[in-house]
């Protein structure tokens, strides 16, 4: 039996590898890779998915997922997000298409192939340690700044990856995202 958050983005990751669409691991899960492990019941993935790649992604995923085909449509010619409900679990895997942005792209063509699962192993690719802050900073501002989870995941990664962030990098996204104040506070609140 699929029962933990990882083991249903494996599924999913496992059909957009056989689709041949480039993906990474964002969130919570992310967070995990990088050290801040907190219960979940959702997954979060960035996918490079385009219009060919609605059909095959829905017949791919079979009777295992909810997943509506029109809105994965809509989603992927708007570039915004879609979920996908694991029917066994109902584990509910959010799929956020790569966006234009230039941090988008930046973000994507840093992510780095980590071990995310053993026993067996399983590789995939994840956002880096900085760009989960950056994300996460952004989705804080977006919230009202009141999630307490999202700003403890903040501080958690500051925290476990110290003085292997490269915060030059953090700074100058952090301007264009307009999350320069609440990356400065955090890093303060840790001491960085």
């Amino acid at each position: 039996m699929t029962s933990s958050p990882m083991d249903v983005a494996g599924l999913v990751i496992d059909v957009l590898k056989a689709l041949d669409v480039p993906y990474m691991i964002g969130g919570s899960l992310a967070s995990a890779v990088h050290g801040v492990a907190r219960s979940t019941l959702d997954v979060d993935l960035v996918a490079a998915l385009c219009p060919e790649h609605a059909e095959a992604l829905v017949r791919a995923l079979g009777n295992a997922f909810y997943a509506d085909l029109d809105a994965i449509r809509t989603a992927i010619a708007s570039r915004t997000s879609f979920n996908l409900i694991h029917l066994e679990t109902m584990i509910k895997v959010d799929v956020f298409v790569l966006k234009g942005r230039p941090y988008d792209h930046a973000q994507f063509a840093r992510r780095t192939e980590q071990v995310v699962a053993m026993s067996p192993e399983r590789r995939a690719w994840v956002a880096s340690a900085e760009d989960t802050i950056l994300s996460k900073l952004e989705w804080y501002r977006l919230g009202g700044e009141v999630s307490e989870r999202q700003w403890r995941d903040v501080l958690g990664i500051i925290s476990t990856q110290a003085e292997r962030l490269d915060v030059a990098y953090m700074r100058r996204w952090a301007r264009t995202l307009a999350v320069g104040d609440l990356l400065e506070r955090a890093l303060t609140e840790t001491s960085r």
